[in-house]
């Protein structure tokens, strides 16, 4: 059906480049959000976000372009999921929710047979998954979510939670903001991630303790640590000078119980401080 339905396009056939693109997944996000009025301008809403956020955390340019563009279409899938679910008032049946769950994954059919899409794929379907794995379809957790996936998460969380639903009302930025940094103390979404979707949003950054008693610097440290920067890189990438950047070093293994590179750069996986570069982040990240 794929390759018949790319023979039936007219000659000469279109070829889309640069904001043209952008316009042609703008449409397609779209066109999917009008399948209930609650959701009407959603994936426009998350793509300014997400691509505003990717640019403070220090995102370059190509990357920056994925997010915008997986957050597009990053809910296509939802029409594969009957209206009636989308306009329920009352708590979904496990079958309903089931079919819900399913919509990433639907999302993902949608994307794969199409070479450019596809290279989306890894930003879009994986907005409703969470650090500890407890988000879906795959339950996938903190050491394989890509960083711009983890920045979509939060964007898409943030943005749906200031829209209203059939089974509850819009909450305040405000709120929608401290119910995101909840999420990311309790190791649901990515605390960087959250810091610059806030940000972005112009929501004030909560503080969000880091784990095992690590301080904001050495949870610094340790995402450019886990990014293979050398003692004298972080060093120069944090103005600190070499014999800092190794105290804080040694430190960081003592609280987390490692003794190698490996092992640390396992344990920034796992809770989310990976660095987004070889740069530091946004002021506003490093205070999350």
């Amino acid at each position: 059906a794929w390759e018949d339905t790319l023979a039936c396009e007219p000659n000469p056939q279109l070829i889309l480049e640069g904001e043209a693109i952008d316009r042609a997944l703008a449409a397609m996000g779209d066109f999917a959000d009008l399948i209930s009025p609650y959701l009407v301008g959603h994936s426009g809403g998350v793509a300014k976000v997400a691509a505003a956020a990717a640019e403070l955390g220090g995102f370059d340019a190509a990357d920056v372009t994925s997010i915008r563009r997986g957050a597009f279409v990053h809910d296509l899938g939802r029409v594969a999921v009957p209206v009636r679910i989308w306009e329920r008032r009352a708590p979904l049946s496990p079958d309903d929710w089931e079919r819900v769950r399913l919509h990433a994954y639907h999302s993902e059919r949608i994307l794969t047979p199409s070479p450019f899409l596809a290279t989306l794929a890894s930003v879009a379907t994986f907005h409703h998954e969470r650090l500890d794995g407890s988000g879906y379809h795959r339950g996938t957790t903190a050491a394989a979510l890509p960083l711009p996936a983890r920045l979509l998460a939060a964007a898409d969380a943030f943005h749906a939670m200031t829209e209203p639903r059939p089974h509850r009302e819009a909450l305040a930025p405000a709120e929608a903001a401290e119910v995101l940094g909840q999420s990311a103390r309790d190791g649901r979404l990515d605390a960087a991630a959250v810091a610059a979707v806030l940000e972005a949003s112009g929501q004030p950054v909560p503080r969000i303790e880091r784990p095992a008693g690590l301080t904001e610097r050495e949870a610094e440290v340790l995402g450019l640590l886990a990014r293979g920067l050398l003692t004298k890189q972080i060093a120069r990438s944090l103005g600190i000078s070499a014999k800092t950047a190794d105290r804080h070093i040694q430190n960081v293994y003592g609280k987390i119980g490692v003794s190698t590179r490996g092992a640390a750069t396992l344990f920034a996986m796992e809770h989310g401080l990976v660095g987004w570069g070889e740069l530091p982040m946004s002021r506003s990240a490093r205070r999350s």
